[in-house]
């Protein structure tokens, strides 16, 4: 509408308002099974991984397959130096912590700590071709190693027959992977949508809550401790067990642990010096390496991992059992360790 001075001067003029129509049109009708297509492609396939191919020739799809299987087809030709430097301060940053980490969570499992250090390496190098995120960082979880060796351990003792707890640790992780590659391949991800938020929320405590209550056995040296995770079974073993407390253990445990939270108050308080949270973990590993030699606190009462096992291992195909008595337990434990390590990432994202 436009206002002029003639029609300002004179306000019997009318006013002309152009209006335009538009009559709505009915959506095309669907039928049922239309309505059920369309659902379905919506929840398995809301990318439409297929939709790159349309039309394209048959070299073309090629190319587009094997860098739809293999990611770092597509980003590796445009790698520049520039990500290259990003790329080691977070592979430092990263290893910093997964070096740590696999030794504790390999502990947590009733396993060697060279599997836990196998466990933290080789991973990110098969998701480096294999993945498609850039800020996922792959490697053992706390809450599915600790549920994977109480559980094998209902039946089998890592101490008494090592060498069958760690065969159903194998075959357990293979079941795991299996599950869990087939939950991708029938795109079932969305399943962890149906979490709430306060589910997941309280996975995560009750989780921290349990590993903290479990690290008390190392924490205080505690030789004789329970197998159960739950909060009244673990307590009452560390109280009934008074005697085998080590004060030398608890005082470099809790030297440590006051580093460590140091470290992360300097670095919320000043996020440009990130670095030094991330890195305090292997520091405190490098630090009490060269206490416990100096001083042969071994001798003292401070108990030691010992000497790891040097070169690379052999493949462990091998020691896959798909057969015996405790295939049952594997499946069993592989299928709950898959749950609740899928649930873990969910949470975390």
């Amino acid at each position: 509408m436009e206002l002029n001075a003639t029609t300002m001067q004179h306000p019997q003029t009318c006013l002309e308002i152009t209006m335009e129509v538009h009559q709505v049109v009915q959506p095309p009708h669907k039928s049922t099974i239309h309505k059920l297509k369309s659902r379905l492609k919506e929840t398995f396939f809301p990318d439409d991984p297929l939709r790159q191919f349309k039309g394209q020739p048959t070299r073309k799809k090629w190319i587009l397959a094997a860098q739809y299987i293999f990611p770092i087809l597509q980003w590796g030709p445009n790698y520049s130096f520039k990500l290259f430097k990003s790329d080691i301060v977070a592979g430092l940053t990263i290893a910093s912590l997964a070096i740590p980490q696999g030794i504790s969570y390999a502990k947590l499992a009733g396993l060697q700590p060279i599997v836990g250090l196998y466990s933290s390496f080789v991973p990110p190098l098969v998701y480096a071709v294999l993945g498609s995120s850039r800020d996922l960082a792959v490697g053992p979880v706390s809450i599915a190693s600790l549920i994977l060796g109480s559980m094998l351990r209902q039946e089998v003792s890592p101490a008494n027959d090592p060498v069958l707890f760690l065969q159903l640790a194998f075959t357990t992780t293979f079941f795991a992977g299996f599950f869990q590659a087939s939950l991708g391949f029938l795109r079932l991800g969305f399943i962890i949508d149906f979490l709430s938020k306060a589910t997941l929320i309280g996975f995560m405590a009750g989780a921290a809550i349990i590993v903290s209550l479990q690290q008390l056995k190392s924490l205080l040296g505690i030789t004789h401790f329970t197998k159960q995770m739950g909060l009244v079974p673990v307590l009452s073993s560390v109280f009934h067990n008074t005697k085998e407390w080590s004060w030398q253990t608890i005082l470099m445990g809790f030297c440590f642990l006051v580093f460590l939270l140091v470290a992360r108050h300097i670095s919320m308080r000043r996020p440009n010096l990130f670095w030094i949270s991330a890195g305090a973990p292997l520091v405190s590993v490098i630090l009490s390496t060269l206490v416990v030699f100096a001083f042969k606190a071994q001798h003292h009462g401070i108990s030691i991992i010992g000497k790891l096992q040097q070169g690379l291992n052999p493949p462990s195909w091998n020691m896959l059992q798909f057969r015996g008595s405790h295939l049952g337990l594997s499946i069993k434990t592989g299928l709950v360790t898959g749950i609740i390590s899928l649930t873990y990432v969910g949470t975390a994202f």
